[in-house]
């Protein structure tokens, strides 16, 4: 269809007095098409008059709409049980064109923020090589809204010790927080509630609480309130990525921040200026770091295993020997584990990053040679269970023979049934299982109940014989 620009060319060629066929070469155009527009004597463009089929229904399609909740399929399938004639493409087609279901598109609007009044925090997953593995990692950013300062870091996972220390190292490099930190309602960070209502993890509230600043989430599909944070990801992922290889994880992140340092002193023509140059003015509007920022960690509870590890994160670290079957405290930070005994830390390791079923082993937490722990030592379990039954000695010694990776579990259980269950039935049982090779710790507990109920539950004309029947024992072993 010709636009008006030719169909006023054809009416001025025409006053001219030039032929349809002349016009229709000069204007590259048909002679029908030359002879239509000049019949309708204006430039404007007819509008197409043709009727629509799904007009006589709208009625009935605004108010199945909302019935069928917006499936148009729905309301296809009424409609034609109805004795509607229209194709399913003739109804989606009337719909969007009458905005029924389809609302029209929104000019996006523009935020300007004040130095210091907002910086914006996202991640994004991204397939990073690190050494001659291709890894599915996070990538965390931080960006301060009004000088556009951009810093980001790389992590195995993202929860909220990892939101923690990154939040901690960007704020060190920026020097300081703006009064408020935009999130996507992540649950990393939200307890509750989306948006303006929002109400931030406890752990999260304090945490942004020792920096000076809070949480703030904004509604949900609302995407372009976190612009700032969103558009460097496309640009970290082509850009710092392209082309770059990577030892470990030390060498990715050291090199992003050395890009970070790079892209923000670059300068940007919609700014006029680099990022730098206007963090100069916002870095005095910034809310100051605490005189001391704390080591992030997190905290976890290990019993020392019988080889002297510890295991976090799918690697295993190792102890002193000597804190085999000990409580420990393990915290874990950025970089480091840390195990405590107590206020005393009794062991430091470089943490590793990928849970990849590492063993770190200290060479200072080995005995020397031939002075290690004895296979032979008896454990403080079985010491207290001898002392308090010493005629269990020939049960736990045929155990260890047959089940020696289960002796603590099979301990503690034996000192359960001394001390809830009567001594004879207890050794009753305890002979029957030893004669006949029975370790089954389940079993046998069934085994001391039975006793039980035959020695001190005796109904009717056999109580006070306690002598069980040899055949209803067989029958029930």
């Amino acid at each position: 269809m010709l636009d008006e620009s030719k169909r006023t060319a054809i009416l001025v060629l025409r006053e001219q007095g030039h032929t349809i066929r002349g016009i229709a070469r000069a204007v590259r155009a048909s002679r029908d098409t030359v002879g239509r527009v000049l019949a309708a004597g204006a430039p404007t463009i007819p509008e197409n008059q043709r009727p629509e089929k799904a007009e006589p229904h709208r009625e009935e399609i605004l108010e199945l709409f909302p019935a069928c909740k917006g499936n148009l399929i729905r309301v296809h399938e009424i409609l034609r049980e109805r004795g509607a004639d229209l194709s399913y493409q003739a109804l989606t087609g009337f719909c969007r064109r009458h905005g029924i279901g389809h609302p029209g598109p929104q000019p996006s609007g523009e935020y300007h923020f004040q130095p210091g009044e907002e910086m914006q925090h996202d991640t994004s997953p991204h397939r990073v090589r690190i050494g001659e593995r291709m890894l599915l990692i996070q990538d965390a950013s931080l960006v301060l809204c009004h000088s556009r300062m951009l810093f980001h870091q790389y992590y195995p996972t993202f929860n909220r010790f990892w939101c923690k220390v990154f939040l901690t190292e960007a704020l060190q490099f920026f020097g300081g927080a703006c009064a408020r930190c935009m999130i996507d309602n992540t649950h990393v960070v939200v307890s509750q509630g989306t948006g303006a209502s929002m109400i931030p993890a406890p752990e999260m509230a304090a945490f942004a609480e020792r920096f000076g600043f809070e949480f703030r989430a904004h509604a949900l599909g609302h995407a372009n309130r976190s612009a700032r944070v969103e558009r460097p990801f496309d640009y970290i992922e082509n850009n710092f990525l392209a082309g770059r290889e990577f030892r470990d994880w030390d060498d990715l992140n050291r090199q992003a921040r050395d890009w970070c340092e790079k892209v923000n002193a670059t300068r940007k023509r919609s700014l006029q200026a680099s990022p730098r140059e206007l963090f100069l003015e916002e870095r005095t509007q910034l809310r100051p770091l605490p005189i001391w920022v704390p080591t992030v960690y997190q905290l976890h509870q290990r019993i020392g295993d019988i080889q002297g590890f510890v295991s976090i994160g799918g690697n295993r670290y190792s102890i002193p020997y000597a804190l085999i079957g000990h409580q420990l405290e393990v915290r874990e930070t950025r970089d480091q584990i840390e195990v405590f005994v107590g206020p005393r830390q009794v062991a430091t390791h470089r943490k590793v990053l990928d849970a990849s079923g590492q063993r770190v082993i200290d060479p200072a937490h080995r005995a020397p040679r031939g002075q290690g722990r004895s296979k032979r030592t008896t454990s403080p379990e079985e010491v207290d269970l001898l002392l308090a039954e010493p005629a269990l000695a020939g049960y736990v010694a045929a155990f260890r023979v047959r089940h020696p990776g289960r002796m603590l579990r099979m301990l503690r259980r034996l000192q359960a049934m001394v001390r809830d269950y009567p001594r004879a039935p207890l050794l009753a049982a305890i002979g029957t299982a030893l004669e006949y090779g029975l370790f089954d710790l389940e079993r046998l507990d069934r085994m001391v109940l039975r006793h039980i109920a035959r020695e001190y539950f005796v109904l009717g004309d056999t109580a006070g014989d306690p002598t069980p029947d040899p055949k209803e024992d067989d029958h029930e072993g």
